[in-house]
C-alpha cells in the first residue's frame, strides 16, 4: 500500500485546507515544533479510516471554538495496482465517497470496504476504540505509546494469525483444541492451575489428614495414660520414703541450732564496738594533750619571735617618715611645671590656628577667582545649550521611519530585479520598408523591450499581435511595487525630504547636533554638577567666609620667633605631666607605706604584750603539770584496750558468723523446700488418680481401633484421586505441549523477520514471543556472557526499541500474506540515545525498503540522516 496525498481542512489545528502530495514509497519525513500540526495529521489519517462517517462521537475533530465547522479528510492511495481515493466528511455534512479504479462506493459500503481490506472493526456506534483498530492500531504509532506493544498485538490477533497460515486455526479451533479443553476441566474438578488440590480431591485429603490427626491425638492420650500410671507409682514410692525420713523437721532443727550460735557471736561483736570506740576516743584524748604541752613549748619561743618583730617594725616606720619632706618637695616642683607647659600649649595652639585661618582665606580668595571664572563659563555654554536644543526639536527625526524607507528602497530594487527576470522580453530585427509599433511607439532597426503590462504590436499591413506578460508573478510583482511605491512615498512625505539620501543626511546631521549637545551638558555638568544657581550660591558662600575671617585673625595673637611649635609644647606638656604623675604615685606610695609600716608596729606591740602576759599568769605551771599526769594515764588505758580488742577479735574468727547465718538461711529454706515438695507431690497424685480414672471410662483403645478403619478407607479414596489427578496433569501436559510445538512451527516466518531487525540494533541478539506472538524475552551477549531479559522489564527506551523492531517485523509478515501495510510514527524513539538511535535509523532504512514509513517529529536534528528530505508542518499551511 502507498499513500499518495492527504488533505484535511477544518479539521482541529487546520481550519484552511492542508494538503501533502507526492508522498514517498519510503520513508516521509515531517518536521515542526510542538502544537505545529504533526498530531493533526495522524488523527486525520485514523479518522479517515476508524471513524464511520455518521458518528457523532468526533466532536474532537472541529477546530476549537468552531461548532458549524465539517471536518473533511481526502486520502490517495495505491494498493496492487489499483487506485483509490477516499473523501471522508464528518458531523454537519456526513459523507463517505470512495473510488476503486472508477468504481465509486459511498456510506457504510465504503467503510466497510475500507475496514475489510487493512484488517480493523469499525464501531457500531460511537468513536472508535483500540481495541477495535487490528493491524493499522499495531502498525501506527501513536505519541507517548511506542512502547506498548502487547494489547496492540493482542487486538490485531486474529489478523496476525491469519497471516501465519492456515494451519493455526487447527490448532486453536480444532477437536485437539477441545480435547484440550476437556482434560484441563476434568483436572480443575481435582487441581488447580498452580498444581494445588481441590474439589472432592482437597477433600478426600482434608479428610484423611483430619482422621489420621485424630488417630495420631488418640496414640498420644494412650502413650500418656501409660506414662501418667508410670509416674502414679514412682509418686507413691516417693511419698512413703518422704513420711519417714521428714527431712524437714531435721533441718529445722538444725537451723535453730546455728542460730543461737550466731546470737552469741552477735553479742561478742557489740562488745568489741563498744571497746574499738573507746579506743578511738582515747587517742584522741592522747593527741589533744600533747597539742596542749606543745602549746605550753612554743609560748616562749613566740615571745622572743614577736620581740624581733616590734624592733623591725619601729625601724621601718622611722625611716618612711625621714623620707616624707623630700617626696612633698618634689611632688611641688612637678606642679608647677605642668602649668608652665599647660600655659606654653594653650599660647602655640592660638598661634597654629591663627596659621590655618590665614591659609584658608588665601584658598578662599583664589577658589573666589576660580569659581567666577565657571561660572561665567557655565552661563555661556548654557545659553548654547538651550540654542542646540531647539535646533534639535525643530529637526526631528524618527530613525525608525528612516529604516523602514531604506527596507522600502532595497524591497524595490529586488523587485525591480524580479521584474526584469519575469517580464517578457521582445526582441526585434526589423528592416527599413516594414512599419511596426509598440503600443502606438514607432519601432525600428534592432531592440529590446521588456513587458511587465500587456501591449499591442501593430504591423502595417499585416495586423495586431497582442502581447500579455506571462503568469500570476508578473502581475504579483507589479501590485507589490505600486504598494511600496506608495509607501515610499508616504514616508518621504512624513519625513519632509524628497529622497532616501536626503533623510539619511538630515539623519546624520540630528546626531551630530545630540552629540554635541551631549558634550555641552557633560561640561557643564563638570563646570556646575548642581546647576547654576547652585555655583551662584556656592561663590556668596566663599565671599561671606572670607569677610568673617579678617576680625578672627586680628582677635589672636601673632607668632614670637622663639614660640614653641604646637607639636613641641604638647610633648613638652606630656613630658610635665608624666613627670607630675610619678611624683604623685611616689608621694601616695609613700604615705601608703607610712600607713602600712604605723599599722604593722601596732599589732606587733600587742601581740607582745599578750603573750607577755600569758608567760606571766599564776596558774600556766599547775595547767602544764596536770597535762603531763593526764598523758600518762591515758597512755595506760590505750595499751589495755587494744589487747582486750585484739583478743575478742581472735574469739569472732574463730567462730565465724559469716558462715553461721548462711547455715541458718540455707537449712531454713532447705526445710521449706523439703515441705513444698512434699506439698506438691501430694497435690500431683491426687490429679494423677482423677485423670486416670477418667480416662480408664472412656475406652481409648477401642476408640483408637474405630479411627484405623476409617483412615484406612479414607486413605484409599485419597490414593484414587491422587492417581486420577496425576494422569489428567500428564495428559495434559503432553497435549499443551504438543500445541506448543505446532505453534513455535508457526512462528519461526515472525521469528525471522524479527531476528532479521534485531541484529542490526543487537549482534547475535534474539527476541522471543509467546503463542500468542507477543515479545516476551530479549536474548543477547553482555559482558558477564549470555543476558536474558523480560520485556516489561527492560528500561523505557529498550521497551520502544524492541516494540517498534516487532511492529516491522509483524508489517514483513503481512506484507508476505498478502496485506497491505503502511507505518506511521508520531515523535517515537525519543527516549534513545545516540547510539541506539543510529542504530534504529539503520532498522528503519532497511524496513523503508518494503514499507512506505510516515514519520512525525519535533526533533529535526536527530533524523538528518536519514536520507530523505525532510518537510516543515508550518510550511504546509502556506
Amino acid at each position: 500500500m502507498k499513500l499518495l496525498r492527504l488533505k484535511a481542512e477544518q479539521l482541529r489545528q487546520f481550519r484552511a485546507p492542508v494538503e501533502i502530495k507526492d508522498l514517498e514509497p519510503g520513508i516521509n519525513l515531517f518536521t515542526g515544533p510542538n502544537e505545529s500540526g504533526k498530531s493533526t495529521l495522524v488523527r486525520a489519517i485514523r479518522a479517515a479510516f476508524f471513524e464511520r462517517h455518521k458518528s457523532s462521537s468526533v466532536e474532537d475533530l472541529q477546530p476549537w471554538g468552531d461548532s458549524a465547522a465539517v471536518p473533511t479528510v481526502e486520502l490517495e492511495f495505491e494498493w496492487e495496482e489499483q487506485s483509490w481515493k477516499l473523501v471522508k466528511s464528518f458531523l454537519k455534512k456526513k459523507r463517505c465517497d470512495l473510488t476503486v479504479d472508477g468504481t465509486a462506493y459511498s456510506g457504510d459500503e465504503a467503510d466497510d470496504m475500507l475496514a475489510d481490506l487493512l484488517g480493523f472493526e469499525l464501531p457500531k456506534r460511537g468513536a472508535s476504540r483500540p481495541d477495535q483498530w487490528g493491524i493499522p492500531g499495531l502498525l501506527w504509532i501513536e505519541q507517548g505509546a511506542g512502547q506498548e506493544i502487547q494489547a496492540p498485538v493482542e487486538h490485531a490477533g486474529q489478523h496476525l494469525k491469519a497471516a501465519l497460515g492456515g494451519n493455526l486455526g487447527e490448532v486453536t479451533s480444532s477437536t485437539g483444541d477441545e480435547l484440550i479443553n476437556q482434560v484441563t476441566a476434568e483436572r480443575a474438578k481435582l487441581l488447580t492451575t498452580t498444581g494445588k488440590a481441590t474439589g472432592n480431591y482437597a477433600k478426600a485429603i482434608a479428610d484423611a489428614n483430619t482422621l489420621q490427626g485424630q488417630c495420631d491425638a488418640l496414640q498420644d492420650r494412650i502413650q500418656q495414660y501409660r506414662q501418667q500410671v508410670d509416674r502414679l507409682g514412682q509418686l507413691r514410692e516417693e511419698q512413703s520414703q518422704a513420711e519417714t525420713e521428714r527431712l524437714w523437721e531435721t533441718y529445722r532443727q538444725q537451723a535453730k541450732e546455728a542460730e543461737a550460735r550466731l546470737s552469741e557471736v552477735e553479742s561478742w561483736q557489740r562488745e568489741q564496738d563498744r571497746d574499738q570506740q573507746a579506743f578511738k576516743d582515747c587517742q584522741t584524748s592522747i593527741q589533744t594533750t600533747l597539742e596542749l604541752l606543745s602549746s605550753f613549748q612554743s609560748q616562749q619561743q613566740d615571745l622572743a619571735r614577736r620581740e624581733d618583730e616590734k624592733k623591725a617594725a619601729e625601724q621601718q616606720q622611722a625611716d618612711l617618715e625621714a623620707r616624707k619632706p623630700a617626696s612633698e618637695a618634689a611632688l611641688e616642683e612637678a606642679k608647677q611645671a605642668h602649668e608652665a607647659a599647660r600655659k606654653a600649649l594653650k599660647l602655640a595652639q592660638q598661634h597654629q590656628q591663627r596659621k590655618e585661618l590665614v591659609r584658608e582665606l588665601e584658598g578662599i580668595e583664589v577658589e573666589l577667582v576660580n569659581n567666577q571664572s565657571k561660572l561665567a563659563r557655565a552661563k555661556a555654554l548654557h545659553a548654547s545649550l538651550l540654542e542646540n536644543r531647539q535646533k534639535q526639536q525643530s529637526r526631528q527625526t524618527d530613525p525608525q521611519t528612516i529604516l523602514r524607507l531604506k527596507d522600502v528602497v532595497s524591497a524595490l530594487d529586488r523587485l525591480a530585479i524580479q521584474q526584469d527576470a519575469v517580464a517578457t522580453r521582445l526582441q526585434f530585427d526589423l528592416t527599413d520598408d516594414h512599419s511596426v509599433t509598440l503600443d502606438g511607439q514607432g519601432l525600428a532597426g534592432q531592440s529590446e523591450h521588456l513587458l511587465i503590462e500587456p501591449g499591442e504590436v501593430a504591423i502595417k499591413g499585416v495586423g495586431t499581435l497582442r502581447v500579455l506578460p506571462g503568469g500570476e508573478d508578473v502581475a504579483e510583482i507589479a501590485r507589490a511595487k505600486q504598494s511600496l511605491t506608495d509607501e515610499q512615498e508616504n514616508l518621504l512625505t512624513r519625513l519632509r525630504v524628497t529622497s532616501l539620501v536626503e533623510a539619511e543626511e538630515q539623519l546624520k546631521q540630528l546626531q551630530a547636533l545630540g552629540q554635541a549637545i551631549q558634550q555641552d551638558e557633560s561640561v557643564l555638568k563638570e563646570l556646575a554638577p548642581e546647576g547654576l544657581e547652585a555655583l551662584s550660591d556656592q561663590l556668596q558662600l566663599k565671599q561671606a567666609r572670607k569677610d568673617a575671617l579678617a576680625p578672627q585673625i586680628q582677635a589672636l595673637p601673632e607668632q614670637e620667633e622663639d614660640s614653641p611649635s604646637p607639636s613641641r609644647a604638647e610633648a613638652q606638656l606630656e613630658t610635665a605631666a608624666e613627670a607630675l604623675e610619678d611624683a604623685q604615685t611616689a608621694n601616695q606610695t609613700l604615705k601608703s607605706e607610712l600607713l602600712l609600716a604605723d599599722q604593722a608596729l601596732n599589732r606587733a606591740r600587742q601581740e607582745w604584750e599578750r603573750l607577755s602576759n600569758e608567760l606571766q599568769a599564776p596558774d600556766r605551771k599547775q595547767r602544764e603539770k596536770q597535762a603531763g599526769e593526764q598523758l600518762a594515764e591515758l597512755r595506760t588505758n590505750e595499751r589495755h584496750l587494744s589487747d582486750q580488742i585484739e583478743k575478742r577479735e581472735a574469739q569472732i574468727n574463730d567462730a565465724n558468723p559469716e558462715a553461721l547465718e548462711q547455715d541458718v538461711r540455707r537449712l531454713t529454706q532447705s526445710a521449706d523446700a523439703a515441705e513444698k515438695q512434699e506439698e506438691s507431690r501430694r497435690f500431683e497424685l491426687i490429679q494423677l488418680q482423677a485423670r486416670l480414672e477418667s480416662a480408664g471410662a472412656e475406652g481409648l483403645e477401642e476408640q483408637s481401633a474405630e479411627l484405623k478403619v476409617e483412615l484406612d478407607r479414607a486413605t484409599r479414596r485419597r490414593r484414587e484421586l491422587e492417581r486420577h489427578a496425576n494422569a489428567l496433569d500428564f495428559l495434559l501436559a503432553r497435549l499443551t505441549e504438543h500445541r506448543l510445538e505446532l505453534t513455535r512451527q508457526l512462528q519461526a516466518p515472525l521469528q525471522k523477520h524479527l531476528n532479521h531487525y534485531l541484529q542490526l540494533l543487537f549482534p547475535e541478539a534474539s527476541l522471543n514471543v509467546d503463542e500468542n506472538l507477543i515479545p516476551e524475552v530479549l536474548v543477547r551477549q553482555g559482558h558477564g556472557g549470555e543476558e536474558r531479559g523480560q520485556f516489561n522489564e527492560l528500561s523505557f527506551g529498550a521497551r520502544e526499541q524492541m516494540a517498534l523492531i516487532s511492529r516491522l517485523a509483524y508489517a514483513d509478515l503481512l506484507q508476505e500474506a498478502k496485506k497491505p501495510t503502511l507505518i506511521i510514527m508520531d515523535d517515537a524513539l525519543v527516549h534513545s540515545d545516540a547510539e541506539r538511535l543510529k542504530a534504529m535509523k539503520r532498522v528503519l532504512y532497511d524496513a523503508a525498503q518494503r514499507h512506505q514509513i510516515l514519520l512525525f517529529t519535533c526533533h529535526p536534528d536527530n533524523w538528518r540522516d536519514l536520507g530523505v528530505m525532510a518537510r516543515d508542518i508550518d510550511w504546509l499551511r502556506h
